[in-house]
């Protein structure tokens, strides 16, 4: 049974290594493989207030979500020779690979949701430092690392989220005030001015 909580920390530690290392080490490369994590899911991310658009579409697309799920699938294919050995690490590690696909799905698709429950990963994307909060799922290899740093529900994001809604009225509103004639000044306002 210890199995089951070291399956599960070790599957933590194994997401922010290759989170931190990989995709955000030669994922920055233009050249490599990896470059669909920055390039392609960051950006829609980014752009999009957490939201993927990616993530509606098919597991078998060979886009950012499918690469990503192809590698994860990979990932716990690789455990499954230790079932033998260690029935409930290698559980919990295959467990630990759905779950990744399940919740990481769910956050680009309901970003408000990902704010409440998966806030370490919604702080990742939308904080000042991208670079930061490498967990996806828990937040614990970031707190034993110190690479956990808080966005969501701090003065900094209320400052953003207040910018971006001031942006939105006035992208929505413009056109609407645009169309509104003036008025003239009324006549009593004349005679007041002139006495």
């Amino acid at each position: 049974m210890i199995g089951i909580p070291m399956g599960l920390l070790y599957a933590n530690g194994v997401e922010w290594l290759v989170h931190r290392y990989v995709l955000h080490g030669p994922g920055k490369n233009p050249r490599s493989f990896w470059r669909f994590h920055w390039a392609e899911h960051h950006k829609n991310s980014r752009k999009n207030a957490m939201y993927d658009a990616d993530y509606e579409k098919s597991i078998f697309d060979w886009n950012a979500r499918g690469k990503e799920a192809f590698g994860i699938a990979f990932m716990g294919a690789l455990h499954t020779p230790l079932f033998p050995v260690a029935p409930y690490f290698t559980a919990t590690v295959v467990y630990a690979c759905f779950n990744y696909i399940y919740r990481h799905k769910k956050a680009h698709l309901d970003p408000e949701w990902a704010r409440v429950h998966m806030t370490g990963h919604y702080d990742h994307h939308m904080g000042a430092n991208q670079d930061a909060n490498w967990c996806v799922t828990r937040p614990w290899f970031d707190w034993i690392m110190g690479t956990r740093v808080p966005y969501a529900f701090t003065k900094l994001e209320a400052q953003r989220r207040l910018r971006e809604l001031k942006k939105s009225l006035r992208r929505r509103l413009a056109p609407k005030l645009d169309r509104v004639p003036s008025v003239p000044p009324s006549n009593e306002n004349a005679t007041s001015g002139a006495a």
